[in-house]
């Protein structure tokens, strides 16, 4: 096999923009797409060029020309899902969050290994790395920015990093049967953007906060709406914040003891910038004719090629961490 055939379950909008960009990678190809409609699945088979649609997800699954599945489902679908196509032989990449507890994660990891099949989560495939002492975190292989990043860091361009400041926000109307407020899907602005400003501190720093702090916001239903984490990592703090009540400046600043390194849209990044104190000293901007899931859907259908069961770029242990991270961050939310 030298094409991952992919399906892909929930034809919404983030599917679109995947399926979009898949048609941008020499090792994918789209062969199939499944909905809780027949229409929708066809009118997204009409749009992309898929080969099969599917009324359910179950015949995906079972479609033997379907060797990966992309879930972009609701989150509390997420774990459900991933299970089902692994138990049908599949390899499943899962948008975030790939669960909505640790012990979810627990379990889903547990059974892949069992079967023999490989689970990725979106969420960590933006990747960004840091030299730690003794220890390398080999992550960080897919945007060109964050790959630039990397590199500055690894040059100690900016020296040791000492503070870690991501956040991602945009206004989004209250509306509690949106899938974004429901409580019953696992709304909430933590587990929908917040766990991109997580993974970015955990994949730097390489560990869970020693002491974290917590103000947030409930919207009318309970659901979380607004959120600001402090975490502190001995002699190192980040900074975290998730919204659906405003746009946020949607950055992440990585703060080194001589420079700092700014990521615009970090979770999309095209471009990075380079900051002696006040005077920005390099820049980079990538030159991709996609929205950016080409990079994560080139590097996972490698993954699948060579027979790994994990990702290559971020292990199940760091999906594992995001999840621990953020039960943390909801537990100070209150009963």
């Amino acid at each position: 096999m030298s094409v991952v055939r992919w399906g892909i379950v929930g034809p919404g909008r983030i599917a679109d923009r995947f399926a979009s960009d898949l048609r941008r990678v020499a090792n994918a190809r789209l062969v199939a797409v499944a909905s809780r409609s027949l229409a929708t699945a066809e009118s997204f088979v009409a749009r992309h060029g898929a080969g099969r649609a599917y009324a359910g997800y179950q015949p995906l699954f079972d479609d033997e020309e379907v060797d990966a599945v992309y879930i972009a489902t609701p989150h509390t679908l997420h774990a459900r899902q991933s299970r089902a196509a692994i138990a049908a032989g599949k390899a499943v990449l899962c948008e975030k969050p790939l669960t909505v507890s640790p012990d979810e994660c627990r379990d889903l990891q547990r059974y892949a290994r069992r079967e023999g099949r490989s689970v990725a989560d979106i969420a960590t495939t933006f990747g960004v790395s840091e030299i730690m002492v003794r220890r390398a975190l080999a992550l960080g292989n897919l945007l060109p920015a964050i790959r630039k990043a990397r590199e500055w860091i690894d040059a100690g361009r900016i020296g040791r990093v000492r503070h870690i400041r991501a956040d991602f926000g945009y206004p989004l109307p209250y509306e509690p049967r949106g899938r974004e407020y429901d409580s019953a899907l696992a709304g909430g602005c933590l587990l929908d953007m917040g766990i991109y400003p997580v993974a970015l501190a955990q994949l730097v720093f390489g560990e869970q906060p020693a002491r974290l702090e917590v103000l947030h916001h409930l919207a009318p239903n309970g659901v979380d709406d607004d959120v600001v984490a402090l975490c502190g990592y001995d002699d190192r703090t980040a900074i975290l914040a998730a919204s659906f009540r405003c746009k946020l400046p949607n950055c992440a600043y990585l703060v080194g003891e001589e420079g700092y390194i700014a990521i615009p849209d970090f979770w999309r990044a095209d471009s990075c910038h380079l900051y002696e104190l006040d005077e920005r000293k390099d820049s980079f901007q990538d030159d991709r004719q996609g929205t950016g899931f080409e990079f994560e859907i080139d590097a996972v259908s490698a993954d699948i090629l060579a027979g790994r069961l994990e990702s290559a770029t971020v292990t199940a242990a760091d999906s594992l961490a995001f999840q621990l991270h953020m039960a943390r961050i909801k537990a100070q939310f209150g009963p």
